[in-house]
């Protein structure tokens, strides 16, 4: 037995006293502290066979203190106060226990990959993700470092990790490119920090790694996207930037060549605009077949225009290769949606050579853009060599020079209104006004429409001061509801509404204007309603549709009209201000805007006479019944905002 006990109390643990020990150490009857653990002064723990044991380090402390002197409520309240200095300990012992335990299940559970290694980089701790990142379970990993499964050369992956982490402590977001047991590519970021001893020895490394290969993809994905056009998968204008950068960097030199589409707007008018597109990838394909052998390479920079750019290839090659473009585009054929029509095509180009013509990109690109132009202007189907020609060159930067400052113009909205009253011939009171464009130009001076009109109309670029100058308008009206009872006229070019897309903008502006229709006159030029009927008709039909009033402009500089006048829905006919000018010259002159005036009001068309300048002038119209008149002699042009009452204006009397 005495065996038995002797082994059942080795077996008890070191750490614990039994109750009759404890009774010794304490000096206390057992039946004391049986009543104190009855009273929950003192609690033993119950073994599985009912014995008490108690905490070897309660009871050695109350031993310590003098346990055998305390009288009952003193030893209470001494028990008490190590009882609730063990509980806290418990407690933080707990809380420490519970805290690494949601530690090593956050590690252990997390996707990103959490290690540490000794100071030669070696690792000495990983979690689970070490499978995800390097297909090695944690075992496997130890001992070898990140730069093992390096794709690049390993030793100098290692040293330019090691070298900024030497450097700078830490390192966030080092992007490695790694290869797996397996072989299968990862992308993998690493943030990393050293450990040090407490005399900063350099112990180890710590940090965590994340997987990011998936949206290093999509990151490439997305840099190869922004760099190429989507119809037709060619490079775009700014991947073609970057070559020129890239190459004029290097000190390389070769030829830039712009081809644009000739006459490509009436594919789309005609055939329509997926029609259009079909085009465009079919050239595309015939661009890259032609001269991707040679080594050039081909860009598309959007809309009809494309690019070449060809390495050490200058003036003589660079000719032959554009040639050899334009061919390979005028023998493209394109089966169009309607029937089996094929389309014939041909292109304009500009060719400059880098770094001769430019030793900048944006220089570079101006200049083989004013060739460009050039050839379009010398009749198109053909290429201009950018320098051949001083006085082409001056002509061709002159309208490069005026294509940035009429669109600075506009996205710095700088297109300012003045206007012009039409008056009642009969007591010269203010019926309408007209408005007229200016341009400000940097230096706050005015630019007269005769001077950029006719170059906006060749650049495209009206149909965005035509749309801007309406919008104005529309803006004025809504400002003065005190004038509501005027018309305002306004001039569009015969290009803006020969372009169905800019039409169906202007429709959209009008109908969304808070303005009476009949309070905006629209003028079209007689030449320009000439030039194109049909076009001119159908506009007219759907803007009257809408409730807006028309006036043929500078009627009687295209005698064709006569035939034609009575075709065009206008409420109102301007006799063009050379007529008027002349009235005085001779009896012919006023034979002849006699029967002008006598024609327009035979079709009831309200006639303006323009240009009215001298009070002889004035009195011939009288003489022979013209209604309203527009000029100098009754007031000059003034800012649409400004007061009419403080513009110079002029009373001629009448005899």
């Amino acid at each position: 037995m005495g065996t038995i006990r002797d082994k059942a109390t080795d077996a008890r643990p070191r750490y614990e006293y039994s109750i009759q020990e404890t009774a010794d150490r304490l000096g206390l009857p057992v039946h004391t502290l049986r009543r104190w653990h009855e009273q929950g002064i003192l609690v033993a723990r119950r073994t599985g066979g009912g014995h008490r044991r108690y905490a070897r380090e309660l009871i050695d402390t109350l031993a310590s203190s003098g346990m055998q002197e305390l009288s009952g409520s003193a030893a209470s309240e001494e028990l008490a106060a190590v009882k609730r200095s063990l509980e806290d300990k418990r407690r933080v012992i707990q809380l420490l226990l519970e805290s690494e335990k949601r530690y090593r299940d956050l590690v252990e559970t997390s996707h990103d990959l959490i290690w540490t290694t000794d100071a030669q980089g070696r690792f000495t701790y990983v979690n689970a993700a070490s499978v995800e990142v390097f297909g090695l379970e944690p075992p496997e990993i130890m001992g070898r470092c990140f730069f093992d499964f390096e794709v690049r050369p390993a030793h100098i992956a290692n040293r330019r990790f090691l070298a900024k982490l030497m450097r700078q402590g830490e390192v966030r977001n080092y992007l490695t490119h790694l290869r797996t047991i397996h072989g299968q590519d990862r992308w993998i970021g690493i943030n990393a920090r050293l450990t040090a001893s407490e005399a900063g020895t350099i112990t180890g490394i710590r940090g965590t790694a994340r997987d990011v290969t998936e949206a290093h993809i999509a990151m490439i994905a997305m840099e190869h996207m922004a760099a190429r056009d989507h119809l037709t998968g060619l490079p775009n204008r700014t991947a073609l930037q970057q070559a020129l950068e890239q190459a004029l960097k290097a000190e390389e030199h070769g030829s830039v060549i712009f081809l644009d589409l000739d006459h490509f707007r009436y594919v789309n008018e005609s055939f329509g605009y997926p029609a259009g597109d079909h085009l465009l990838i079919g050239i595309a394909a015939a661009l890259r077949e032609a001269v991707e052998p040679s080594g050039a390479r081909v860009y598309r920079l959007g809309g009809d225009e494309f690019a070449l750019v060809a390495k050490d290839k200058l003036r003589a090659q660079a000719s032959e290769l554009t040639e050899k473009t334009l061919e390979a585009i005028r023998q493209y054929r394109c089966t169009l949606r309607a029937g089996h029509r094929m389309w014939g095509v041909s292109a304009s180009a500009g060719v400059a050579l880098f770094p001769f013509h430019g030793n900048d990109v944006p220089g570079l690109l101006s200049n083989v853009d004013a060739a460009m132009f050039q050839a379009k202007e010398e009749g198109r189907n053909r290429y201009v060599m950018f320098g051949n020609d001083p006085d082409d060159r001056r002509s061709t930067q002159r309208r490069v020079h005026w294509s940035r400052k009429l669109r600075d113009a506009i996205d710095a909205d700088r297109i300012v209104l003045h206007c012009q009253p039409v008056v009642r011939l009969a007591d010269r009171k203010t019926v309408h006004y007209e408005v007229l464009a200016r341009l400000r130009d940097d230096d706050d001076s005015l630019i007269q429409p005769a001077q950029f009109i006719e170059l906006a109309e060749s650049l495209g670029l009206i149909r965005e001061i035509d749309l801007r100058v309406v919008e104005k308008v529309l803006q004025h009206i809504v400002a003065y509801p005190a004038r509501d009872s005027l018309r305002y006229f306004v001039n569009l070019s015969r290009v803006s509404i020969s372009d169905p897309a800019w039409v169906r903008r202007f429709q959209q502006l009008l109908a969304s204007a808070p303005v009476r229709p009949g309070q905006l006159v629209f003028e079209i030029t007689e030449t320009a309603a000439m030039s194109e009927v049909d076009v001119t008709l159908k506009f007219i039909e759907r803007l009257k549709a809408m409730g807006h009033r028309f006036a043929l402009d500078d009627f009687g500089a295209g005698f064709s009209s006569f035939f034609y006048l009575k075709r065009f829905e206008v409420d109102y006919i301007k006799i063009d201000g050379g007529f008027i000018r002349d009235l005085c010259e001779g009896d012919s002159n006023v034979l002849f805007v006699r029967a002008l005036n006598d024609i327009a009001r035979g079709l009831s068309k309200q006639v303006i006479a323009e240009g009215v300048e001298t009070p002889e002038a004035l009195e011939i119209l009288l003489q022979m019944g013209a209604q309203y008149g527009q000029g100098f002699l009754f007031r000059s042009p003034y800012p649409l905002e400004g007061d009419p009452d403080a513009a110079p204006l002029h009373r001629p009397a009448v005899a």
